[in-house]
């Protein structure tokens, strides 16, 4: 993601974030992807996911199917 873009967007936390610091956010409404970031360095890089996979990943972990 370009750190033009990062800059302008709105991160969040899971509401089940319970703060101890290990913690993602997540940047929707971006056109095209769905940023993700470690929350605890807010400056560092982002990763950029197509929605898609994204999606399929959030069904994989409230579906408890990831493989190890």
């Amino acid at each position: 993601m370009e750190e033009a873009n990062q800059a302008t967007v709105t991160w969040r936390k899971s509401t089940r974030s319970n703060g101890s610091g290990n913690c993602v956010e997540v940047a929707d409404g971006l056109p095209g992807v769905v940023g993700l970031r470690d929350s605890k360095d807010p400056a560092g890089p982002a990763l950029a996911f197509q929605p898609s996979s994204w999606a399929a990943f959030i069904r994989a972990v409230k579906d408890e199917t990831l493989s190890r």
